[in-house]
């Protein structure tokens, strides 16, 4: 287990990467092999086409081939697909050395646009062929296998169909002698989709549920472009690639020192609540407040239109508690994401803001490095906020008297009249050792007399009473925190939380 939590952990940030995945087309359901490459600002996907290398080149995306029958062999190609599949014809296998070959001019994958003679197997075909960059799903080259080397090279997918082939067995013909300015070509891997990844997220679920896919994922841009769902063979490859993208997007979005932490998270509808799904908010810890928007705050006056703003201090983070399996292994593996359970679905890697008055926030993010995350930014952003504004007042009610109760960073609790500010009893946050409430309004603390060492209960009344016990929480957090040397030197080093 520490080798596989050192794996995912403690290796170097990763800026940049480059692989093979699959991509898959809703609209089409195919998938295809596409190549992405991870900068530390963008994600790029590329697709395979056919770029004409050298000499002149008439028609860009058309190529016309003179095939010349040879006498003792065919044409060297088997094709599939067509009308009665609702495909193109494409060129599904070119055998090495023979006609098609020799011309260097296709490729399989080649969609047949235009044919001579074809029928009536001449000794000399006359094709015109465009490169297929999205293959229909039966016709799909194994994952990985296209390049320039292997561009020409058969599959086993594609043994079967139409072959325009003679004897195999027959001597290959020598090839004939090429042309000056016979244009060349070959297999490249071209720039499909750039999407920017700078407030940009990810997400395993499928679009409006919370059904998890296994080994893929989609890139949503700010924009609003997405990857269409990116499909991988393992689930180790698929997290390595989440983790990385993720780490870049969150790289991104932290440069600005003033915010302590922002991203993206689904949140969650409480409960079975009819008719409502699960949506992406952007959320923020900046200041004193925790913002939750629609979008991202691009402008200074974005941050005016949040969808809903909360005091950081009257506010309690909690972490779901996770799934565990029985086994220690695979629970290492579903913590790693390489592994997937049903049971996780619904409630892991989730976290929930409670609020005054009994409401509660519940969201989801896509890892466990997320949840870690977003768990060390809230108590790094209270305890800032506790630091800066050092005590915090309310007002309050007990036995018919209107009274004024503060929580001090310093000093600790402290109950005064409202109007002549006459303290009436003041304690220490050590002293504090107990409290109750009725759930709505009324809360007792128990605090224990220094000199008698006896319990003494004050009793009082807020309008707002959930608000005054999350403060509480936050300053005892921030009086204890403030008294862990690893924490308080984890503070010095502003932005570098995240690596923590």
């Amino acid at each position: 287990i520490g080798a596989e939590l050192d794996m995912a952990f403690v290796k170097p940030r990763q800026r940049t990467k480059s692989g093979i995945a699959l991509l898959y087309n809703e609209e089409t359901n195919n998938t295809y092999d596409v190549c992405l490459k991870l900068t530390k600002e963008v994600l790029t996907i590329q697709k395979l086409d056919v770029v004409c290398t050298s000499g002149s080149e008439s028609q860009v995306n058309h190529r016309t081939v003179v095939l010349r029958r040879q006498a003792t062999g065919g044409l060297g190609l088997s094709i599939k697909g067509g009308a009665e599949h609702n495909v193109p014809v494409v060129i599904s296998k070119i055998f090495k050395d023979q006609v098609a070959d020799q011309t260097g001019k296709l490729f399989v994958g080649d969609a047949v646009l235009q044919v001579h003679l074809l029928r009536t197997a001449g000794d000399e075909v006359t094709i015109t062929v465009r490169y297929l960059r999205e293959v229909p799903s039966f016709l799909k080259l194994p994952l990985g296998s296209p390049g320039p080397d292997h561009s020409r090279v058969s599959s086993p997918l594609f043994d079967s169909g139409v072959h325009l082939n003679g004897n195999g067995n027959n001597t290959a013909p020598s090839p004939p002698s090429p042309s000056a300015n016979e244009p060349k070509y070959e297999k490249r891997w071209l720039d499909a989709v750039s999407l920017p990844l700078l407030m940009a997220r990810v997400s395993r679920y499928k679009a409006g549920k919370d059904k998890l896919r296994f080994n893929c994922f989609e890139v949503f841009a700010l924009d609003g472009a997405s990857t269409n769902i990116l499909q991988f063979c393992t689930a180790a490859e698929s997290t390595d690639w989440l983790q990385a993208i993720s780490t870049n997007i969150n790289d991104l979005t932290q440069e600005n020192v003033s915010i302590v932490h922002m991203g993206w998270a689904c949140e969650c509808p409480e409960g079975s609540a009819p008719g409502r799904s699960s949506t992406f908010k952007f959320l923020a810890l900046r200041g004193p407040y925790f913002y939750i928007f629609k979008s991202p705050p691009i402008s200074a006056a974005d941050w005016g239109q949040a969808e809903t703003t909360y005091n950081l201090y009257e506010v309690l983070f909690k972490v779901h508690k996770l799934w565990m399996a029985e086994d220690c292994w695979l629970q290492a593996r579903l913590y790693l994401g390489l592994e997937h359970s049903p049971e996780q679905d619904t409630e892991s890697l989730c976290f929930s803001i409670l609020v005054g008055h009994g409401q509660s926030h519940t969201f989801r993010v896509e890892l466990a490095t997320d949840l870690a995350i977003w768990e060390k930014s809230f108590q790094r952003a209270v305890f800032l906020e506790v630091q800066r504004i050092q005590s915090k007042s309310y007002m309050c009610s007990s036995q018919g008297n209107v009274l004024c109760f503060t929580i001090d960073f310093a000093s600790g609790f402290t109950c005064s009249e409202s109007t002549s500010k006459t303290i009436l009893w003041r304690y220490k946050f050590s002293q504090l050792k107990g409290s109750s409430d009725d759930g709505k309004t009324r809360v007792k603390l128990l605090f224990k007399n220094p000199e008698s060492k006896q319990i003494e209960m004050k009793e009082l009344e807020f309008a707002n009473l959930t608000a005054v016990l999350h403060c509480i929480h936050s300053f005892i957090a921030a009086k204890v925190a403030s008294m862990d040397p690893l924490f308080m030197c984890s503070q010095s080093f502003l932005g570098n939380y995240t690596n923590s």
